[in-house]
């Protein structure tokens, strides 16, 4: 093989590439609008969403009202809460969303907490579990019987002259001895290396159907395998390309991604704010290159994979059904690194993909297991070999590239 006639076909290629809206949507646009809209368009979609049931008063029943005057005084006085008349069919009314939760008070129940005599009466809480705003309404009467229940504590031990730190006679104290990297790895390790594995698959995707496939389907493969390129060089430069795209997508991608949490740091969207700061300052590049170069022959290998399976194709059409299945083979295994109680092991570390999206969560969390980095990357080069060569094979037979 000589490196100039790579370099021309990967140059040709490229200059054909670059005018193909597609795949510079797929390659670019995607990648970097998804995260924002994922995200920041989500986060702040829920926390408008949770203002607003929080700022209206939750419609609930009280069974038994007339044995806690006080107690429903209260809930009415805290204006949270809009108290309808009781109802048999309470529950029916939870389930259809008409109230968002009930109350029942036993008989007796202020004079049995006055008295302080006998066993506690119970109180029974009604509510419907996956319904936001049911769980807040829960969550309210919550709150307003444990104020009420310290209110009657203190005036109990104030009664017998008692101060209220003898119901807490052990005062406990916690300290985190996790690094903030261990921490950041935790929570955003996981996520990482899944959508870097998912976008570099996708990166790679439209070029190699349309570097393969697509030339059939135009009649261009035919003059092209006459030129004075030889197959391995034919097919050499357009795995180049294809690579190339994977890997700037799966950049672009983590790049989106690390601007996104930064940005929702600062716009002070929920639930994103402490994540960012610990991607921003905890996530050393030693770990975020370590990680690249892991991923690296794995794009290798996607990129091999999908040219091999792209060429038996007639068409652009035919590839997309025969490459679509290979997209649900790539997110179970990187889906793993999402799912809880999964540890890296030599049996794990030897299966494609999986053992990526692994051994970089590990990474990212600030552990550096170097002998199941070094098999992981051993076996993936391994595989990512093997199927270079299968695509290098398909090139020289006559019935793949010519198939009617």
């Amino acid at each position: 093989m000589k490196l100039r006639n790579i370099g021309i076909v990967y140059s040709k290629e490229r200059t054909d590439m670059l005018r193909d809206r597609r795949t510079l949507i797929n390659m670019f646009l995607f990648p970097l609008l998804m995260f924002p809209l994922v995200t920041v368009g989500f986060s702040r979609m829920e926390s408008r969403f949770r203002q607003k049931a929080q700022s209206e008063a939750a419609t609930i029943m009280v069974l038994g009202a007339e044995h806690a005057p006080e107690l429903v005084a209260q809930l009415r006085a805290s204006g949270k809460f809009v108290i309808l008349p009781a109802s048999e069919d309470f529950r029916q009314q939870i389930s259809e969303k008409k109230i968002r939760a009930a109350v029942e008070f036993p008989a007796g129940f202020e004079s049995a907490v006055r008295s302080a005599e006998g066993p506690p009466p119970g109180v029974k809480l009604f509510y419907y579990q996956t319904e936001t705003r049911s769980e807040m309404a829960l969550r309210g009467l919550e709150e307003a019987l444990t104020k009420f229940r310290n209110e009657l504590l203190q005036g109990r031990l104030a009664g017998r002259g008692l101060a209220a730190s003898v119901l807490t006679p052990v005062k406990l104290e916690e300290e985190n001895v996790a690094t903030r990297e261990k921490v950041a790895g935790v929570r955003l390790g996981p996520l990482i290396p899944y959508f870097i594995i998912i976008f570099s698959l996708m990166g790679a995707l439209h070029p190699a159907m349309d570097l393969t496939a697509g030339e059939k389907e135009r009649g261009t493969m035919e003059t092209i395998l006459a030129s004075a390129v030889s197959r391995g060089e034919l097919v050499m430069g357009k795995f180049l390309l294809v690579l190339t795209t994977s890997l700037l997508t799966a950049l672009v991608s983590l790049a989106s991604y690390g601007v996104t949490l930064k940005y929702s740091a600062s716009a002070g969207a929920r639930g994103m704010g402490a994540g960012s700061k610990e991607f921003a300052a905890h996530f050393s590049l030693q770990s975020l290159a370590l990680v690249f170069g892991m991923v690296l022959p794995l794009t290798v290998l996607f990129s091999a994979v999908l040219i091999a399976i792209s060429l038996i194709a007639r068409s652009y059409k035919e590839a997309q059904s025969y490459t679509g299945p290979l997209m649900m083979v790539a997110i179970l295994p990187a889906i793993a690194s999402i799912l809880p109680g999964i540890e890296l092991n030599p049996k794990l570390a030897l299966i494609p993909i999986l053992n990526v999206s692994l051994v970089s969560k590990e990474i990212l969390s600030g552990s550096y297991p170097w002998a199941s980095i070094a098999l992981v990357f051993g076996s993936t080069c391994f595989y990512a070999a093997a199927a270079l060569a299968i695509a290098v094979l398909q090139f020289h037979r006559e019935e793949v590239l010519f198939r009617a």
